[in-house]
């Protein structure tokens, strides 16, 4: 009774290992949509505020595609759901050749928006599907685990950045030759996932046995938005995506205007910036065994208000060294916060990430606001972060308390 609840059973490690593919898989076209903001304002001449609606049309892909994946999803299943992601993603990443071909920057933000609604369909199904493969106890560590290679991905996405779009400076053929080899893969991995058998999967979101609830199952009468720390877990989590979005739009433009590199060093920067999000997941994982999820959550929010302050100042080295921090301190965030947001929700579970996903929107709408700034200074943009990391703090330092009024005591 009293032994450690394992990371996962052996009848699901296959699934896990296939499912925890595609966080890498997305993860790399997030941080491409970096790469590619600034290589449209060198090849399509746009302004910075006007590039960052690249961010616009691959987070608000998720405000569009949150709710209908969840309900594809419940309907469907979650295999089904993976595969239908996939599609898309691979529709997505197919158009980038009538885009390049036409030169036009509209083309290509709605080319990015399906590609983007795949990696939202994903994302809504790959969290509670994570979850499930095992105990609710081990979730945070199965979803944080996952993420890591999500950061894997967000290393692999600049570094093909600098040495194949930026190595076609003034033109879009590398990026057009770039996105039909990843629509080719895609498009194997969703074939591949169509022969993998799924165990019969018992939800662990239905009973709360995990230290870090405080009562023993959810309040089955609770309709979906009466669950308080589900509610905040939705709000930190566009806050959250908000501070990521504009993090990482504007970080090859802070290594080219602050510290001087080519926009292919400060790419290889970018990527050395993940390095930091994946082992800031690695070590997340390792410490969620003694420290509560929440309680960390809101100790690397309050780290990362630290980091934006000494970013803002654009002190040279001293700034640049605290950017790469940030994305340390932020690499646990989307999965606690999407984690946390899951506990006790019982046969709303994927309900609710479907709202938790549409949060991702913040990303999109964040970033015009930096670039508004970062058209005058790019370093005084970073301040505009710290209120999203002063929410995200707020939300892990109250979890306890909004978590038992969720749930009958």
């Amino acid at each position: 009774m009293d032994a450690k609840p394992k990371f996962t059973e052996r009848k699901y490690l296959l699934v896990l290992l296939f499912v925890t593919s595609l966080f890498l898989m997305w993860g790399i076209s997030m941080t491409l949509g970096d790469v590619l903001n600034r290589h449209f304002q060198n090849v399509l001449h746009v302004s910075k505020a006007r590039s960052a609606y690249v961010q616009f049309s691959i987070f608000g892909a998720y405000f569009v595609m949150g709710i209908p994946a969840g309900v594809f999803m419940k309907r469907f299943g979650y295999k089904n759901g993976v595969l239908l992601g996939l599609l898309l993603y691979s529709v997505g990443a197919f158009l980038f050749i009538p885009a390049a071909n036409a030169g036009s920057f509209t083309f290509f933000r709605v080319a990015l928006f399906i590609l983007a609604c795949g990696m939202a369909t994903l994302e809504t199904v790959a969290h509670p599907f994570v979850a499930s493969l095992g105990d609710q106890c081990t979730s945070d560590q199965r979803i944080n685990f996952a993420q890591a290679f999500n950061g894997v991905g967000g290393i692999i996405g600049p570094i093909i950045g600098s040495s194949v779009i930026f190595a076609g400076e003034q033109d879009l053929v590398s990026v057009k030759h770039l996105y039909i080899t990843i629509g080719a893969v895609i498009a194997v991995i969703a074939i591949a996932f169509a022969f993998v058998k799924v165990p019969a999967l018992n939800d662990p979101h239905v009973v709360a046995t995990d230290s870090y609830s405080v009562a023993e199952a959810p309040h089955a009468d609770k309709k979906l938005f009466e669950h308080k720390h589900f509610v905040f877990a939705v709000i930190a989590q566009l806050f959250n995506v908000a501070a990521q979005g504009g993090t990482w739009a504007f970080f090859i433009n802070y290594g080219h205007e602050v510290m001087h590199f080519s926009d292919a060093n400060a790419s290889r920067f970018f990527a050395l910036s993940m390095v930091m999000m994946m082992t800031g997941r690695f070590a997340g994982t390792f410490l969620m065994r003694f420290i509560a999820p929440y309680k960390l959550l809101a100790a690397f929010a309050l780290a990362n208000i630290l980091m934006c302050l000494i970013v803002a100042q654009g002190f040279g080295w001293v700034s640049f060294v605290a950017l790469l921090f940030i994305n340390f301190f932020f690499s646990i965030m989307f999965p606690t916060i999407f984690s946390l947001g899951l506990k006790n929700m019982g046969k709303q579970t994927q309900q609710a990430s479907s709202f938790i996903v549409m949060g991702v929107v913040g990303g999109g709408l964040f970033p015009l606001l930096m670039g508004l700034v970062a058209n005058h200074s790019v370093a005084h943009a970073y301040y505009l972060p710290i209120i999203c990391y002063a929410v995200i703090f707020l939300f892990g330092f109250n979890y306890k308390r909004l978590n038992k009024s969720s749930v009958a005591v």
